[in-house]
């Protein structure tokens, strides 16, 4: 997989620059066409305000992903340019790809402005006690975890996270875990730390909401762990027997100084062979 690198610069405009590199802020409507400048060996990332419910883009010169609310443009050929559309519930938004360029012209990040707040009326400016999700609210809004690389479950404990949904500074986590050994496995508790400062051979930015395989979470490299607070948790069975799985939920409380990409570790108690736990990209 192509790695990815995103460099930022603080640079707000509503018009092209004649050149230099940075980050623009636009506000794009369904009669504009914004340019979009790149360069080879280089990613262009649009960031929408909501997201990304489709894209189309005209040629196949242009390597274009996206995930959640994020667009990522990478050219494979110079002298090729072609138009990309963007769909969000706000609408459709035009974008003409130019031929990749020079590095110093390349536009790094195009960045859509925040929504102006909403005015607060006399009614809203009471505080709120926060709530926990519906079970409504969990079936319709959760996200699909994917899992990247295996996890091994012949005479070992396996744990697969499987979906989440964040709500009020919180994330809810609901995993499965597989009990491959010979002896009754009780998983406990689990245990959530916050990985400081991930380095791995791909951008994480790309993976959020994936689950990192064992050999995969291996070639995590960091500056520590920092411990969550565990504020609920379910499990369906606390026994789980030989050749068995069972589901459980825990809810963390995610800090307020939380940057994405976070990679999360939740741990349970090691088996009769070895730990136990799973790696979350989110």
């Amino acid at each position: 997989m192509t790695r990815f690198w995103i460099s930022c610069a603080v640079v707000a405009v509503l018009a092209w620059p004649a050149s230099g590199q940075g980050v623009e802020v636009g506000k794009p409507d369904r009669e504009t066409i914004i340019h979009v400048h790149t360069a080879l060996n280089h990613l262009t990332v649009l960031e929408m305000t909501e997201p990304v419910s489709a894209v189309a883009v005209g040629s196949p010169v242009f390597k274009v992903e996206w995930r959640e609310n994020k667009v990522f443009i990478e050219p494979t050929e110079p002298d090729v340019a072609t138009n990309l559309f963007v769909w969000t519930s706000a609408g459709r938004f035009n974008y003409e790809l130019d031929p990749a360029g020079a590095v110093p012209q390349l536009v790094f990040a195009i960045d859509q402005p925040a929504p102006d707040p909403p005015r607060a009326s006399a009614s809203m400016n009471r505080p709120s006690e926060p709530t926990a999700p519906s079970p409504t609210d969990v079936l319709m809004a959760a996200r699909p975890v994917h899992l990247l690389g295996p996890v091994p479950e012949k005479n070992r404990v396996a744990v697969y996270i499987t979906d989440l949904l964040e709500h009020d500074g919180k994330v809810f986590i609901r995993y499965t875990i597989r009990n491959g050994t010979k002896k009754t496995y009780v998983p406990g508790t689990p245990q959530a730390v916050v990985v400081k400062a991930p380095w791995y051979r791909e951008s994480l930015y790309t993976l959020k909401g994936s689950e990192l395989g064992s050999n995969e979470a291996s070639h995590v490299k960091s500056k520590g762990e920092t411990t969550l607070e565990v504020v609920n948790d379910a499990i369906r069975s606390s026994r789980i027997e030989p050749g068995q799985e069972t589901t459980g939920i825990v809810a963390i409380k995610l800090p307020r100084e939380n940057t994405e990409p976070a990679l999360i570790r939740l741990i349970f108690l090691a088996s009769s062979k070895q730990p136990v736990s799973a790696t979350l990209v989110l």
